[in-house]
């Protein structure tokens, strides 16, 4: 691993951002803060960096990988949104959501779900993540850092460099992060179905 690069959590330097989105624009798959977890992403065009996170997650082909976008209308960019979805998603982002959508032609194959053509999207609630998003002028493709075999995500930033640090290239660390993933809608029928119950609030869709 190149280095780990500690910014601040509410007020991340200029300079670092810029170096964590060299990173990603030259290939490189890095670890970040949101909202919720530390983050696995990458470019969103650069297949070996994605192989390299589905061996470090140990991830089948049937995984809804997620897009990280900095606002709603990039989201509406890389996925079909129904009218009552919009309103939806209007109302929960940022936040720690990601939302199933049917996959726009932006969305390269190979991050759809093989079947049901759909990708995981969300604006995320975090200085960090949206001052990367801001400098990079397009979504991060994520997972969170959930690593095999463990229970729940790596929380600092000291323990990923120990247990993944030669796998990535980078590890941005913004200090002690969540350890509850997302909750995560399945909007793809325009009607909010439920799939996983994490920091978001969830009583709006049950």
């Amino acid at each position: 691993m190149k280095q780990l690069l500690r910014v601040h959590p509410d007020n991340p330097s200029a300079r670092s951002i810029r170096i964590a989105v060299d990173h990603l624009r030259q290939g490189d798959v890095i670890v970040y803060p949101t909202d919720s977890t530390y983050a696995l992403g990458c470019n969103i065009g650069n297949k070996s960096a994605l192989d390299r996170i589905r061996r470090i997650r140990q991830l089948g082909d049937r995984h809804n990988f997620t897009l990280v976008c900095s606002d709603l209308s990039s989201l509406a960019t890389y996925a079909q949104v129904p009218n009552s979805a919009y309103r939806i998603l209007k109302a929960h982002t940022p936040g720690a959501y990601t939302f199933i959508l049917k996959a726009s032609p932006e969305v390269p194959r190979r991050l759809m779900h093989p079947k049901r053509k759909t990708i995981g999207l969300r604006v995320p609630e975090h200085q960090v993540a949206q001052a990367l998003l801001a400098e990079l002028g397009e979504p991060v493709m994520s997972t969170s850092l959930i690593l095999p075999g463990d229970e729940g995500p790596l929380s600092d930033a000291e323990e990923i460099r120990d247990r993944i640090g030669k796998l990535v290239d980078l590890i941005v660390d913004g200090g002690a992060c969540g350890i509850e993933p997302t909750t995560m809608v399945d909007l793809v029928d325009g009607v909010p179905d439920l799939m996983r119950q994490g920091k978001g609030d969830s009583s709006p869709f049950t």
